[in-house]
This record gives C-alpha cells, structure tokens and sequence, in this order.
C-alpha cells in the first residue's frame, strides 16, 4: 500500500483488525484515560477484556506493519487513519482523502491527545453515511462513525449524537447496558478537550482550524 508521504512506513491493509476482540478498546478508550472521566476507563466498554486488548495492541503497534484504515466517501472527502509506528514516536494520523484526486491531506494526530484541525458532528456523519462501494475500505457506517470518531471538534454536538454513538457502539459489540454510558463518557472527553479558537472553519469549507488542548496548538 502507498500512500504519499508515508513512502519509509511500511503500511499494510488494516480493515480485517476491525472484527479482532480488543480493537476497539486499543483504539477508543484511550480517549477517556487522561482525567476526563470520573470513572476508570476499561475495555469492557466494548465488549473486550484486557487480554484481548494487550494481544491486538501488539499488532497495531508493531513497528514492521503499520495498519491502515480506509473510510472512502462516494462524494466528497473520506478519511484515513494510519498507525503511524516509528520506533520512539508511535502515533495516529489522521488523513482527508479526496475523490479524483490523488493526494491525501494530514489534519489531525494522536500522541496522547489529538491535535490538528477538526471536523464538526455533521461532517463526520456525512462521512460515515456515505461509503464508496467502489473503493477499498470499510463500508459499514457504524465502524465508519467510530474510526472518524477521534477528528470531532465540535463543542455543539446535537442531542442525537449520544444516540447516534450508542447505536454505533453496540453494533461492534459493546454492551447494550452500558453503551450508552460509553457513548457519554466519549463525547464528554472530546468536547471538554477542544476549544474552538474564534477563527476556526473546517478543512472541509477550505478554512484553517485550531484545536487547543492541555498547552499545546497546531495550526
């Protein structure tokens, strides 16, 4: 797999890891483990248990492999998200991808918090609700929601969204009893973590954006 700018990482296909027990605790709950919950963040919010979680965390985190996530969209921008596993600087990227065109664009990043230019709620459902059938990648809108889940800046979610999340958590396998208390503690932690700064405008409207978190920007 080639990906420009990604030429010296040796990226492989990641979507077959989606369906794995303790994907999604690798991938999530992470997000809810700096202090923004009251509660301890465990992987049985998604149905995992933690040797599960420890077994896919060595494959997703292997150096030599370097997973990949493809979430295409029939019109308009998709996203990538990549593993990005140097020795010493382990981190997510997440890319915009661009029907037609062949470059992608970096706007957001996981070392221990994200960083970059976000997208609104609505942005990320039209992403998930619109997969590219004629595109490699993953097509179900639940994983598609979840996956792009991470680049949400918006501090004015609509109510629906906690159901829209909790929807989304039990089709991959989250507990019926407490996804909805998942779903909460997720948009709780991104919404406290970004502030949009006064001149902040999507990627997707061809503006600049800014996420503030704990001391640090990026623009």
């Amino acid at each position: 797999m080639l990906i420009k700018g990604y030429d010296a990482g040796p990226l492989v296909a990641g979507e077959s890891l989606l369906a794995r027990p303790g994907f999604w605790s690798n991938y999530l709950l992470a997000m809810c483990s700096n202090g923004g919950c009251a509660e301890r963040p465990v992987p049985e919010w998604f149905g995992d248990d933690g040797a599960d979680t420890n077994a896919l965390s060595e494959i997703l985190f292997d150096p030599e492999r370097w997973p990949v996530f493809r979430v295409p969209a029939e019109a308009g921008p998709g996203a990538v998200v990549i593993y990005r596993n140097l020795d010493g600087d382990y981190g997510t990227d997440y890319l915009l991808t661009h029907a037609g065109r062949s470059y992608v664009q970096q706007i957001a990043g996981w070392d221990g918090d994200v960083t970059g230019t976000g997208l609104t709620w609505h942005e990320l459902i039209r992403i998930a609700d619109n997969p590219a059938s004629t595109v490699e990648g993953v097509q179900d809108t639940a994983t598609r929601l979840l996956l792009v889940l991470p680049l949400l800046s918006d501090l004015d979610v609509p109510e629906a969204a906690s159901a829209r999340l909790t929807s989304a958590l039990t089709a991959i396998g989250a507990p019926q009893d407490t996804a909805s208390s998942t779903a909460g503690h997720l948009l709780a932690h991104i919404t406290r973590r970004s502030v949009h700064d006064p001149a902040w405008a999507s990627p997707l409207s061809g503006g600049r954006g800014v996420i503030r978190s704990a001391g640090h920007s990026m623009e």
